[in-house]
Parts: structure tokens; C-alpha cells; sequence
């Protein structure tokens, strides 16, 4: 995948790049420099935190904390395309939200096992996890990221889902998010002309149609196996930035059906893999390690599915990358780290003894 990232990365910007004064390899270079960072931080889930510590409720609430404090630097950051996102770090750009979506896996992983009989027996559970989502929701809305919060939140709802809460909390809060999300729709002009676009993508091709229109006539002229790498018609200043929320688009183009497919198998093998990490994990009575890695496999499921379908102008245009896949440092980063977590219970998830497993 990170190959394949790379190589579509280079395809895809060249003609971006050129046209703002920077080198052709730039972003080749940066999303190549990514990796290798998120590499070595990744040795920090894996090496340097233990799974006891890291489910320690002390340990959950100072990274809930940390988030939180750097959630709120993000709202005096300097506006990217209109939105307070990303914190400047070291001469890098850092998105929180990506920070934010593992924070509250490990979190609501913990949680609906410490508070086990809240979640199954009553609203107690929902009510105590509420408080924690609606204020990352509060500042996830004031940057905004519209994409992260719903990626959270459906994250949560599955991780409750698995721990036995019942399904007319389900029910009561669905219809409320629903409610809300219909709400912040018709509120925000920008997500209602998204949302208008995404009924007709044809309807206004040179306005807020553009972007999607574009997109859909690159997967056309790709048809199955691709006008060629590299030859993308689309990329040369058509479809804005397309090296980052719509490079499955150009991959369509350049490498047709075929390497669409490629690139969702290869994710489909990836979310497949921490499911099966889960479900080892939940026959050891790991109750934790389960949870977490459930977790990690349906943001990697939300992230794709949207990504994937707002490409082909199945869902109104949101910006959520890829994992492994589009060009961003924040999303890489945080994906391997979410990796290294997978692979730390992988391996040690056999050599946990059964009287230690109320700790996991």
C-alpha cells in the first residue's frame, strides 16, 4: 500500500507542484519523509508503552488531556483552505483530529470494559462516554472537521455495539445523531452545496459541481485497465490537488479498474487483519486488546469506505484520506502507530496468562 501510495503520489502532483514553484518529486519527497518518521514513532507503541500502562485510567486521561490541549491550539493555528486544522510542529504540519481517533479507540476500549455493567445494564455507560465525546465533538465542529467527528463517533457507536449495550440506546442516540447531523447540513451553506452537488455532479460542472464531475470523468476514461501510468488528462490543474482526497481518482485513470481494485484489496487485507487480531484477542477473555483492535479496523473501514465512495460520487465530497494510500503526514503517521498497536498485541496477546486478563 505505501508503495503504491508513493508511486501514485508522484504521478498525480507532479503537475500541482510545478504550477506553485516547487520541485516535481516534492510531495513524492514529503509523503516518503512521512513514512519514515511514522515508522520510527511507531516504535513507540510498540517498544516503548506497555499494554498495562497504556490501559491505566491514569494513562487514558493524560492522553485525553494532551488531545484536548492540542485540539484547542489547533482553533489559533493559522487557517489552511479555510479551516484551523493543523498545528505547525517542528516545521511540520500535524492534524489532531488523526491523534484524536486513536486516543479515543484505546479510551472507549478501556472504558466499556471498566464500566462494563453501565453499558449493558443502563444509560450510566452512554451518559459518562458523552460527556468526553461531545466536548472533542465541540472542538472537532470549531475547526471544522465534519469527516474526523463522524469517524469518531461511529467508532464508538461499534465499539458499544460489541460490548453488549443495548439496542434502544442505539436507537435513541442514531436518531439524535442523525437529527444533529441534518442540523450542522442545513446550518453550513458550504456542506448544503455539497450535499446538492452530490444529487446531480453533471448540474454545474464549472462550479460546486467541479470537483466530484472531474473525478467521475477520470474513472470513465480509465475504464478497466487504464489510459496508462502517468497520463493522467485529469491531474494537469483539472481536478484540484488530486494527490490528496482524490488520488483513487487518478489511480482510476491511470491504472483503470484494475488498480482500484488492487488498492482496495490490499485495504480490505489490512482492516481484515486487525479483525482477526481482534478476534484472537477476544477468545483469550482479552477483553481490552479486542476492543482496541475492533477499534482501529473500523476507522480503517470508515476511512476507506468514504474515501472510496466519495471518489465515485456515492456520498457528497468529505475530506478523509486513505489510509496508507492518499498523501498526508498526520493520517500516515497515526496509522502506523495504530499498526504498531495491532502488531504489540499480536504478539504478545499469546503470551498474556489467563489470570492476568482482566488487565487486557
Amino acid at each position: 500500500m505505501m508503495v503504491l501510495s508513493l508511486l501514485m503520489v508522484a504521478s498525480a502532483s507532479i503537475p500541482f507542484a510545478l504550477s506553485r514553484g516547487m520541485t516535481e518529486l516534492y510531495f513524492f519527497n514529503n509523503q516518503l519523509l512521512y513514512m519514515t518518521i511514522g515508522l520510527i514513532v511507531a516504535i513507540i507503541p510498540y517498544y516503548g508503552v506497555s499494554l498495562r500502562t497504556l490501559y491505566k485510567t491514569e494513562t487514558q486521561f493524560l492522553l485525553l488531556g494532551i488531545t484536548g490541549i492540542l485540539l484547542v491550539a489547533t482553533l489559533f493555528s493559522t487557517p489552511i483552505n479555510g479551516s484551523k486544522r493543523w498545528l505547525t510542529l517542528g516545521g511540520f504540519n500535524f492534524q489532531v483530529a488523526e491523534l484524536a481517533k486513536l486516543v479515543m479507540i484505546v479510551f472507549v476500549s478501556d472504558f466499556v470494559v471498566r464500566r462494563s455493567f453501565e453499558v449493558r445494564n443502563g444509560l450510566d455507560g452512554f451518559l459518562r462516554i458523552m460527556l468526553v465525546v461531545v466536548l472533542i465533538t465541540i472542538l472537532l465542529l470549531s475547526q471544522p472537521d465534519f469527516g474526523s467527528f463522524v469517524v469518531i463517533l461511529g467508532t464508538l457507536f461499534a465499539i458499544f455495539y460489541i460490548a453488549g449495550a443495548p439496542y434502544k440506546h442505539f436507537l435513541a442516540l442514531g436518531a439524535a445523531a442523525v437529527g444533529g447531523a441534518v442540523l450542522m447540513v442545513t446550518t453550513a451553506e458550504y456542506r448544503l452545496v455539497r450535499v446538492m452537488s452530490f444529487m446531480d455532479p453533471f448540474d454545474d460542472v464549472q462550479d460546486t459541481d467541479y470537483q466530484l464531475a472531474r473525478s467521475l470523468i477520470a474513472f470513465g476514461r480509465g475504464q478497466f485497465t487504464g489510459v496508462g501510468y502517468g497520463e493522467s488528462v485529469q491531474k494537469l490543474s483539472h481536478l484540484p490537488e488530486a494527490h490528496t482526497d482524490f488520488l483513487l481518482a487518478i489511480t482510476g485513470e491511470e491504472l483503470g479498474f484494475v488498480g482500484v481494485s488492487m488498492v482496495l484489496i490490499l485495504e480490505a487485507l489490512i482492516i481484515g487483519s486487525a479483525m482477526r487480531i481482534s478476534y484472537n484477542a477476544l477468545k483469550r477473555r482479552q477483553m481490552r486488546m479486542s476492543y482496541t483492535a475492533f477499534g482501529i479496523g473500523v476507522v480503517f473501514i470508515a476511512q476507506t469506505i468514504i474515501n472510496a465512495a466519495m471518489n465515485m460520487g456515492a456520498i457528497p465530497t468529505k475530506g478523509l484520506t486513505m489510509p496508507f494510500f492518499s498523501y498526508g503526514g498526520s493520517s500516515m503517521l497515526i496509522s502506523l502507530m495504530m499498526v504498531a498497536l495491532l502488531l504489540k498485541i499480536y504478539k504478545e496477546s499469546p503470551e498474556i496468562e489467563k489470570s492476568q486478563c482482566r488487565y487486557y
